[in-house]
């Protein structure tokens, strides 16, 4: 596969955009641990839940969804389509009670409710 002028157009311009993104939030970043993990808490809590759900659609998302497709066939899916569920409460229930909570990080917020 080779790749044409205009692909190599975008890729260059995500990587200045990022890099323009990161150098323009590196100060206000920097103040402390709640402004680098969590904007200093500005965002609202559909935003942050939106977020937190986002991150569960890394890279291994399509292998595993490819491995669920190959082992089960098409139905193999609903497992996938099942986590639906789970994500909107994640966005529209539990990211505003998680906000709520005051933690910073998943370990916090274990040690919190468990210990």
């Amino acid at each position: 596969m080779e790749l044409a002028v205009l692909d190599y157009i975008i890729i260059f311009s995500f990587l200045i955009i990022s890099l323009f993104i990161g150098l323009k939030f590196r100060k206000q970043a920097g103040k402390d641990l709640a402004h680098f993990f969590l904007g200093g808490r500005s965002l609202p809590w559909y935003i942050a839940g939106t977020s937190m759900v986002a991150t569960t659609f890394a890279a291994d998302t399509p292998l595993a969804v490819t491995e669920l497709v190959a082992q089960s066939g098409i139905a193999g899916n609903w497992l996938w389509w099942n986590m639906l569920a789970g994500g909107m409460l994640t966005t529209f229930f539990f990211a505003r009670y998680w906000r709520r909570a005051d933690v910073l990080t998943d370990i916090e917020f274990i040690e919190m409710r468990y210990s």
